[in-house]
């Protein structure tokens, strides 16, 4: 378990990471919702308190527990799946950042459910995102988030609790006296990156790997974004591409625990954009009905690279929050099918409504699923010129 050191640094690392992932200052008398697991209670007491010390509002929400969702989306009807709570729009409308602890009891407690109740759940809840969305456009919201070590995280990536800690411990640089020094270093370092990738012009790129063949194209207006501050550890670079560019065959040969479900192989083919083939070795139903979940959901809305010079991840971590930055041997790729981001748009930010998300192909669904592959890759460049450029190999960048 993390002891109150560790646990000091993460509250200074997820402050850095929310005042980093807002384009707007943090101003006296912000409110800043602080969502936390149950076994995440300490860690969202020392943040409350900073919080409360840089004068603004925290509200705290514990978020359901293992029981609580089985009830939820089990036994609710209709239109209590859909029900939003008085002035739920209010605050999202009101929010200036918000803290997510992420600390599950069970990853496995929905497997009985039928994954389109979950669905419908979670179309609901997209009005709220997208409030939120435009909030975070115009610089007016930032968010952050992170992993805490339970024992069931532990149990399912087939390790012990401690070594589950040290590896948290690690990858966010808490074994540093200065972590959030360390992440500013290398926001640095990846800012400089993203630059490089931008400045190739690229017409779309090619993955190759044992199992996957495939090509993304970025589009137009994109930038690369990523070591932002938004997610806690972080360090991934990623495109959201237009997702009508998707041509060839992806494998995420990591597993992925999502809704209470366990899937592992996925398989994707996709055509003129489409994941037209859709196969899992392990709980392919469900991957079937979340990739229905909306007309969106069949599509890629993020590919990312991970370096592994800069990520200290090294096995699985049952938790998609570390696997998407798997570092060890070969560093990792994941694509997202379902909801791209708008902050790789490389316009005004608050310019990009509906019509210019679908003329650019941003992709739009209440889905964003990450699925992780961690084979020995390549990634090349083809620019716009004809000429070729292999901007990934033996895990990092070629920059």
């Amino acid at each position: 378990m993390l002891n109150e050191t560790d646990l000091e640094r993460y509250a200074e690392v997820l402050l850095w990471g929310l005042h980093t992932a807002r384009r707007g200052r943090f101003r006296k008398g912000n409110v800043i919702l602080v969502q936390y697991d149950q076994a995440a209670l300490r860690l969202a007491e020392i943040l409350y308190d900073r919080i409360i010390a840089a004068g603004m509002n925290p509200l705290q929400r514990m978020g359901l527990t293992a029981g609580m969702e089985r009830s939820f989306f089990g036994r609710s009807g209709v239109r209590q799946l859909v029900f939003q709570p008085p002035g739920e729009k209010e605050l999202c409308g009101n929010l200036h950042g918000r803290i997510y602890l992420h600390a599950p009891d069970s990853l496995t407690h929905l497997r009985e459910i039928d994954p389109a109740r979950i669905g419908k759940a979670l179309v609901a809840r997209k009005p709220l995102r997208d409030i939120l969305e435009r909030r975070e456009r115009e610089g007016f919201y930032g968010w952050t988030l992170c992993t805490l070590p339970t024992a069931e995280l532990a149990r399912q990536a087939r390790t012990t609790q401690e070594l589950y800690s040290e590896q948290i411990i690690r990858a966010c640089y808490l074994d540093r006296e200065n972590p959030a020094g360390k992440w500013e270093e290398i926001r640095r370092d990846a800012h400089t990156l993203k630059r490089w990738l931008e400045s190739l012009d690229a017409s779309f790129f090619h993955i190759e790997s044992a199992r996957c063949d495939l090509r993304i194209t970025p589009g137009m207006q994109r930038k690369w974004a990523g070591i932002s501050g938004h997610n806690i550890p972080s360090f991934e670079l990623f495109v959201s591409p237009d997702w009508r560019g998707s041509e060839g065959t992806y494998y995420a040969n990591l597993p992925s625990y999502r809704s209470g479900n366990y899937v592992e192989g996925v398989r994707l083919t996709f055509e003129r954009g489409n994941a037209v083939r859709i196969h899992a070795e392990t709980g392919e139903a469900f991957t079937v009905q979340q990739l229905g979940m909306d007309r969106g959901a069949k599509r890629i809305g993020e590919f990312a690279l991970t370096d592994r010079r800069f990520s200290r991840i090294d096995r699985f971590m049952a938790d998609t929050l570390f696997d998407e930055n798997f570092g060890g041997e070969h560093g990792s790729c994941h694509i997202a099918v379902g909801a791209s981001y708008a902050d790789t748009f490389a316009g005004d930010p608050a310019a990009l409504n509906g019509a210019l998300k679908k003329r650019l192909g941003f992709n739009e669904s209440s889905l964003h699923w990450d699925l992780v592959n961690t084979e020995d890759k390549t990634v090349t460049a083809h620019l716009t010129t004809g000429k070729r450029v292999v901007i990934y190999e033996n895990g990092r960048f070629r920059h």
